[in-house]
């Protein structure tokens, strides 16, 4: 193992693991957020999206839940979600 995937972490894994996005309100950021679930979760059918408009519609809130088997996978997926043009933040 590198010293990456041995990094202590406090998750047992596998593990039902939520991530927040908040970004712009545009078609192309949905599309970015499920190629990048698609590029870093195993089983990309078992991911849960749920997408909610913002009260001025401006801006997008999308929940991902994935079963995470790793803390190098949920570093990968944080790291891509960060290269989106359309994310603006990642809880």
């Amino acid at each position: 193992m590198s010293d990456e995937e041995e990094r202590e972490t406090l998750i047992e894994f596998p593990c039902r693991f939520p991530i927040k996005i908040m970004g712009d309100s545009h078609p192309e950021l949905m599309e970015a957020v499920e190629s990048c679930v698609n590029d870093h979760v195993d089983e990309p059918g078992d991911a849960v999206i749920q997408q909610r408009a913002s009260s001025g519609g401006r801006f997008v809130g999308i929940t991902v839940t994935i079963t995470a088997t790793s803390q190098l996978q949920l570093d990968n997926l944080y790291r891509a979600l960060g290269q989106c043009n359309r994310v603006r933040m990642i809880l």
